[in-house]
């Protein structure tokens, strides 16, 4: 038997196409997309304008990719939610599930582990196994939509993996969750983080898309940088930066600097004076995020005190800046934590 279809990966066109293939008619195809995307089935016997026959041929040729949620961690603190997913071929990748006033966020992850290497992250400890499918990084917000019975405002694409890494997957994976016909998300409310693989960066500026960019840059030189990310060998800052200006010129969407505190490490009054004059002419917001402890690493986050002084020598000199809201600490919120804790106990 050939290799199946994976349907869920099809955009609407693609779809009625293929369901004509199979000598149906056209519209069977908007009723099929309906169903997975607007209605988020998990099988086919969900369905229930479906015919009986053309769920056989379904069942035959193709594959309704959905995830297994096999662990579940809840925060006693607020009320994040960190799942463990199993992928068909027994891979599983992390979501994170985190409740604001606004509403309801989601962080899908867009490969099974990661290749880039940085020193604090525990996602990039085994390496990349392999990148998702447009349909595995979809199910992972409708799995926690209909998980939790809520319904998703916001995605963001930072879990474990390089999304840029994993580019045709991603920009399928968007324009599926934000079609019309579908899911309907606005690109506004997705943001992709990329640790700056500047080609990636250049081509997701003509996609013409309306996503918000967010840089992991965890350092204000390139020295710093290196010590950090491996990425930062390849990419200058400079560099990094260029492409990011040329994002926001292109798009006029929000550009969001990631900044990891390390105690001792980039925390320094010279870090925060180096980082002002490098973003002084960008549009753009530093979220600074006190590293999270893993035991393969010596890093120790800078205290609440020393981000509270980092983000104020920011702001002195016009650059907006944010301490992210630790969600889900208890649980081992970080990308890949739980999946490495998983692995290791099988």
């Amino acid at each position: 038997m050939g290799e199946r279809t994976d349907i869920k990966s099809l955009n609407l066109d693609e779809l009625t196409g293929f369901v004509k293939e199979m000598g149906e008619q056209g519209y069977r195809a908007k009723q099929l997309y309906e169903w997975m995307h607007v209605r988020m089935a998990r099988s086919y016997e969900e369905m229930t304008n479906i015919p009986k026959s053309l769920k056989e041929k379904l069942s035959e040729k193709c594959e309704l990719v959905t995830l297994r949620s096999v662990a579940v961690q809840e925060s006693a603190v607020d009320e994040t939610k960190k799942f463990l997913f199993a992928l068909g071929d027994g891979n599983v990748i992390e979501s994170v599930f985190m409740k604001y006033r606004f509403g309801v966020s989601v962080c899908i992850s867009s490969q099974v582990g990661c290749r880039m290497g940085c020193r604090f992250c525990a996602s990039t400890l085994d390496g990349v196994v392999r990148s998702l499918t447009p349909s595995e990084m979809l199910d992972q917000v409708y799995s926690i939509s209909r998980i939790t019975g809520q319904k998703v405002s916001r995605v963001v694409v930072m879990g474990s993996g390089e999304p840029l890494d994993n580019y045709d997957n991603l920009v399928k994976f968007i324009s599926l969750l934000s079609d019309e016909n579908g899911h309907n998300l606005s690109q506004r409310s997705i943001t992709v983080s990329t640790c700056g693989i500047v080609p990636n960066i250049y081509r997701l500026a003509d996609e013409g898309l309306a996503i918000n960019l967010a840089l992991s840059l965890h350092a204000s030189n390139d020295e710093k940088r290196k010590e950090l990310m491996p990425v930062a060998n390849t990419y200058t800052i400079s560099e990094v930066l260029d492409a990011c200006r040329t994002y926001f010129d292109k798009t006029g969407r929000q550009l969001t600097f990631e900044y990891s505190l390390v105690s001792g490490v980039n925390d320094t009054d010279e870090d925060a004076r180096e980082l002002s004059s490098l973003l002084k002419d960008l549009n753009a917001v530093v979220n600074l995020i006190p590293v999270n402890p893993i035991k393969e690493r010596a890093y120790k986050p800078t205290d609440r005190t020393g981000a509270l002084k980092f983000k104020s020598k920011l702001e002195k000199n016009h650059i907006n800046a944010t301490i992210r809201r630790e969600m889900g600490r208890d649980i081992d919120a970080a990308c890949g934590q739980l999946r490495k804790r998983f692995m290791e106990s099988e």
